[in-house]
């Protein structure tokens, strides 16, 4: 099968994404809007070359605040929209479970609950041009302390926003242990909000294993430290707890994984894992979801069949009714069927 050829097939497919960080869908372009809208003058290539120069994670992290730094208002989440939505088309999308990091912003002065009238507002404009939910999960993130994320979490209770499902952990993991977070994330569970965390991105499998016993993540970002652990692998393949994969990110990263070959998705996978396919940052790692899978066919071998399988993965790992995961499970085997 040709390039074009996988891109045309699977692009027909419904996929779901659950873990991309909605500010690192917004484009180049959008960057330069913002850019100019807060200093009056243009981007240049130079500094735009400069903004996506770094080699690991924390210099990622770096970029990240950068491009956050540039919103100056509310509204300018409606271009992050935008081009969240030209993504979710371009690759073939029918539900995301999508990240949003509000602590900058609301150190830079933003209204949460402005924020949360313009999320609303735009989650449903997407909804109703191309039928594809949205669903949001608040980052409360580790970067900036646990007394900041319980801040961020009580924000989240107190908006009750109908998108915002749940929370999670991102941020320099090495700097902010899951078990630090555990009051947190025990107050969101009695409070009937879903929970996931980033974990063995950075930090060895013990990062996980915090995140499954302190925090009780419904699923885990990343994740690859697992490789580490025999005993851990046999524990996730038990519980089939989901593991939010984004292969890209983490080679282009480099802490763990140096070349995309040796990315440990092909062996959780063999092992009976619940892994699923996921870009995290799509902007900062020159990747959609219709790539990452384009490169588990070409560099790692996986089958059609076997890419099928981790598409279904996907929606049986998100935070939808089981009978919507039937339906979507449904939808998948039809168009499959039908594209041959």
């Amino acid at each position: 099968m040709t390039k074009e050829e996988f891109y045309s097939f699977f692009k027909k497919i419904p996929k779901t994404e659950l873990h991309i960080h909605i500010e690192a869908v917004i484009s180049r372009d959008s960057i330069k809007k913002l850019y100019l809208k807060k200093n009056g003058k243009e981007f240049s290539a130079a500094e735009m070359k400069k903004l996506f120069d770094y080699e690991d994670l924390n210099g990622f992290i770096a970029a990240f605040l950068q491009v956050q730094d540039l919103f100056t208002s509310v509204d300018d989440f409606d271009l992050v929209f935008s081009d969240l939505e030209q993504y979710i088309i371009d690759n073939g999308i029918s539900h995301m479970e999508a990240f949003f990091a509000p602590s900058a912003f609301l150190k830079k002065g933003f209204d949460y609950g402005e924020m949360m009238a313009n999320f609303e507002k735009n989650v449903a404009k997407i909804k109703k041009e191309t039928g594809v939910t949205v669903w949001l999960l608040c980052d409360v993130s580790r970067t900036f302390g646990m007394e900041n994320a319980m801040q961020n979490l009580d924000r989240v209770l107190a908006a009750k926003s109908p998108s915002v499902i749940g929370i999670g952990l991102g941020g320099a993991e090495s700097k902010g242990p899951c078990k630090d977070f555990g009051p947190v994330y025990e107050k969101a569970i009695k409070n009937g909000l879903r929970v996931v965390a980033h974990a063995g991105e950075d930090v060895g499998p013990e990062s996980i294993w915090d995140a499954i016993n302190i925090l009780h993540a419904e699923r885990i970002g990343h994740g690859i430290t697992a490789i580490q652990d025999e005993k851990l692998m046999d524990e996730l393949t038990k519980t089939q707890l989901p593991l939010e994969v984004s292969p890209t990110s983490n080679v282009f990263t480099k802490k763990i994984v140096k070349k995309f070959e040796d990315h440990p998705i092909r062996a959780f996978f063999d092992h009976g894992m619940m892994v699923t396919v996921n870009t995290d940052d799509p902007l900062f790692f020159k990747v959609s979801l219709l790539d990452e899978y384009w490169n588990l066919y070409k560099k790692l071998h996986f089958s059609k069949k076997e890419l099928k399988q981790l598409i279904l993965n996907s929606f049986a790992s998100s935070f939808l009714s089981d009978g919507e995961k039937a339906a979507f499970a449904e939808s998948v085997e039809k168009a499959w069927k039908d594209s041959k």
